[in-house]
């Protein structure tokens, strides 16, 4: 039997192409003219440790390989 994706999940982690997980920090949508270079850099991508990949690739199972 197929298993049923968790559709936020979908949405809020990018799998890079060696199959790490990453998500958004919040704050990114507004007020950036006031903060540097370095700490909008650090919004971005966060790369999530290994207990927290393994219960996310259990929502995701087909898009987290």
């Amino acid at each position: 039997m197929k298993l049923k994706s968790n559709s936020s999940m979908k949405k809020r982690i990018k799998v890079t192409g060696r199959g790490k997980l990453l998500h958004k920090k919040a704050g990114r949508s507004h007020l950036l003219t006031n903060k540097g270079a370095a700490p909008r850099k650090d919004l971005y991508g966060r790369r999530l440790s290994e207990k927290e990949s393994t219960k996310i690739r259990n929502l995701i199972p087909y898009k987290a390989g």
